[in-house]
């Protein structure tokens, strides 16, 4: 044992500790964060002082990375359409390419809480994203749409994802225990009010009173895509007759 005038020999004092290595701050990094932050809280509660607080830096040390919360905003939009190509136009095939580009981006949409949100009210505009509308636009034009069909067809397609994706987020926050459907006990009320309705003034709601609020999200977005899909084929054979009268 060490004697108490004695100095402490180096091999029994003990080892210094360690600052841990910092990771570099960067954007990957920063949106990485967000999208924790996201999933924790949601997007009224999405902050840069959040961010911030899951990465274990000062705020100002975003700013030296991301301009202000928007540009966050949009660099976590970008990032939903990473990993994803659409194919090589195929004409025989066109309808298949875009059932398969509306179903992989309503799964994006549901892989993160309220990332439908983030992507309401932007465009797919920027240098990282035009890649993928032109490959969009390049299914559409292989199909045979004519030019001023084309150019609202890629928006349709976005609106209907946002919207679809937004109401079953809201019914999913309201009803989390049933899958984001109402519960049985809600279903059999509504269907036996519209039955219950006066044929005489209310003919279609009593008569559609057994499937009203009964399917499920999958089967009501397939029908809808297919209703779209097919208001679009109705362009490539020709003008419509009613519009030449």
């Amino acid at each position: 044992m060490t004697q108490p005038d004695m100095p402490t020999p180096p091999w029994e004092r003990p080892p210094r500790r360690r600052t841990p290595a910092r990771v570099p701050l960067t954007r990957e990094r920063i949106v990485d964060a967000a999208y924790t932050v996201l999933d924790r809280e949601g997007y009224d509660r999405l902050s840069m002082r959040q961010v911030a607080a899951e990465l274990g830096v000062a705020v100002s040390a975003l700013y030296v990375h991301v301009r202000d919360k928007g540009e966050l905003l949009q660099l976590m939009y970008n990032r939903m359409f990473e990993g994803y190509e659409l194919p090589d136009p195929d004409p025989g095939r066109w309808r298949e390419q875009i059932r398969d580009f509306a179903r992989q981006g309503r799964r994006r949409l549901l892989s993160h809480r309220d990332a439908v949100k983030i992507s309401l009210g932007r465009v797919p505009f920027s240098p990282e994203l035009l890649p993928h509308v032109e490959k969009l636009l390049a299914v559409f034009a292989a199909a045979g749409l004519p030019r001023e069909v084309m150019a609202i067809a890629g928006d349709l397609l976005s609106t209907y994802l946002d919207g679809f994706v937004l109401e079953e987020v809201l019914w999913q926050d309201r009803y989390p225990e049933s899958g984001g459907k109402a519960p049985q006990e809600m279903r059999e009320e509504i269907q036996g009010y519209f039955a219950s309705l006066p044929p005489d003034r209310f003919p279609n709601l009593v008569a559609l009173a057994d499937i009203m609020v009964d399917e499920s999200n999958d089967y009501r977005f397939e029908l809808g895509l297919e209703i779209i899909l097919r208001g679009l084929a109705s362009y490539i054979a020709g003008p419509d007759p009613d519009e030449e009268s």
